[in-house]
């Protein structure tokens, strides 16, 4: 597992991916930032992200925004954020999950 601020990223086997996930011409993914880099998490506060730049996709499996999200890097990546190292990671699947925190009533997303 990897972690890098408010973001864990879990390396999860093919045969655990939804099978409608791995067909690339039935899924497009998540759209590119200006800068060309798949977005894992966009910090509200500070305007800095969690991201991927190279080849790969970044799914989300539902379409609301809790939904689980899926990173494919077929050639590996790095995960790259302007106040964190760089973590490398190796080829493969990945799940990503955003940190959340408990507030009486309700549970959300950590601001980062």
């Amino acid at each position: 597992m990897y972690r890098q601020g408010d973001v864990l990223i879990a390396p999860v086997a093919e045969e655990t991916v939804p099978s409608y996930l791995l067909d690339a011409s039935r899924v497009s993914g998540e759209p590119r930032d200006a800068r060309g880099r798949l977005v894992l998490a966009l910090g509200e506060v500070t305007g800095h992200a969690h991201a991927v730049a190279g080849p790969g996709r970044l799914i989300r499996a539902t379409s609301d925004t809790a939904g689980a999200v899926y990173l494919h890097l077929p050639d590996g990546g790095r995960v790259v954020h302007e106040e964190h190292a760089a973590i490398p990671l190796p080829k493969g699947w990945f799940r990503v999950v955003r940190q959340r925190e408990y507030l009486p009533g309700a549970v959300r997303i950590v601001a980062d």
